[in-house]
């Protein structure tokens, strides 16, 4: 009698172990894959921030008021473009005074040069006085030696000859004088010129031109602001170069050299890596954070703009490590989990770890083993029970 009551219950148990395998939903076409230790990448990971790599504040080198101001933020430019205008009367003035200077000395210019031509023909004349007076003086002498002459006539003719010797000399004298003076005015000239053109520098900057190519990522001034040296008025970024400014930790900076190629992702560029390069690193720490700032060039993307947040990955050796495919993995609240198919081909929800992801694959910490077979996929229908085929 026992032995037909355990029979009758194993076929029971049976029976109801079939009509639940029956109840059992069958899930095709799904992928899976046999995970496994393998060797990967180590890296490590530094958060920082998108910075221009040409970042210029433009402030007044004049005191004035703002009276034009045609750029605001957002704006592209050009090197040279105008951005805005200063109301200074100082450099008005400064220019006026320099040019009347000028024209000052050009006048003494013309007239100095006048007295100098002056001078030239009065020495020309007395020259040709002397050179009578001397032929005079040499005919005279000749007579007084054949005493066809007196004494007196003799010393009229060579006084008149000192005389016009004396005439050359007073006319060289001022012409060299005039010269003298011409060279002088010539010196103001200069001088006078000089100050225009200083004049003129220092109104151009109530002109206030860009300097590069870029974007205007700040408008610290409008029409009616007091403009000072020194005080910021417009900052501009060129918008085509960018860096990323990493933090390291001051433990992991033996790792980071020049020229090194880090994988950079930005979140608002939905996790897109980017191939950087590191182009410096500073080699102070910050005392608060014990961090080196680490600048990698970044590559030129549309979408790349200042203050976004990034991160970059240093490569730190190689180590072994088990991965599954972001995609297989299920999240239930706080807890994560990947569906696991066991021998029967049922498709088990089993909780695990995770640690870093690489690309589109993300490291298990525990959970699971070599050998286990996992759904790739998690949303291609299976759930926790179901039959994989």
């Amino acid at each position: 009698m026992t032995a037909l009551l355990v029979v009758i219950t194993a076929s029971c148990s049976k029976k109801q172990e079939a009509a639940s395998l029956e109840k059992t939903p069958v899930v095709r076409n799904v992928p899976t894959e046999t995970v496994k230790t393998a060797p990967v990448t180590d890296f490590y990971e530094a958060v920082g921030t998108v910075r221009s790599k040409t970042t210029t504040t433009l402030s007044s080198k004049v005191v004035g008021s703002v009276i034009s101001m045609r750029v605001r933020e957002g704006d592209r430019v050009r090197a040279g473009q105008l951005l805005a205008e200063i109301d200074s009367r100082d450099a008005r003035i400064q220019t006026d005074k320099a040019q009347a200077g000028l024209r000052e000395a050009q006048t003494s210019a013309d007239e100095i040069e006048k007295n100098i031509r002056a001078a030239e023909s009065a020495k020309a004349a007395a020259e040709a006085s002397r050179n009578l007076a001397a032929a005079t003086f040499k005919r005279y002498q000749a007579l007084l030696e054949r005493e066809s002459v007196s004494q007196q006539e003799f010393d009229e003719v060579q006084a008149r000859y000192k005389v016009a010797e004396a005439e050359v000399e007073r006319a060289d004298r001022m012409l060299q004088s005039m010269q003298a003076g011409r060279n002088q005015v010539t010196a103001r000239i200069d001088q006078a010129r000089a100050d225009v053109a200083g004049a003129q520098v220092y109104a151009g900057y109530s002109r206030i031109t860009a300097p590069i190519n870029g974007v205007v990522t700040a408008k610290q001034a409008d029409v009616g602001t007091l403009a000072a040296p020194g005080a910021p008025l417009l900052t501009i970024e060129d918008g085509n170069s960018f860096r990323l400014e990493a933090a390291v930790e001051e433990s992991r900076i033996r790792d980071v050299r020049l020229n090194q190629p880090v994988t950079v992702l930005i979140d608002a560029l939905s996790g897109e890596e980017l191939s950087g390069r590191v182009v410096e690193i500073v080699p102070s720490a910050d005392p608060s954070s014990r961090s080196y700032t680490v600048r990698i060039e970044l590559p030129s993307r549309s979408l790349l703009r200042s203050g976004l947040f990034g991160r970059a990955r240093f490569t730190a050796g190689e180590r072994k490590t088990m991965t599954i495919p972001q995609k297989a993995i299920v999240q239930r609240g706080q807890l994560t989990g990947v569906y696991v198919i066991d021998s029967s081909g049922i498709a088990r929800l089993r909780l695990i770890t995770l640690g870093k992801a690489t690309g589109d694959r993300i490291e298990v910490l525990s959970g699971l083993s070599d050998g286990d077979r996992v759904v790739t996929d998690a949303g291609s229908g299976v759930s926790d029970g179901s039959k994989v085929q």
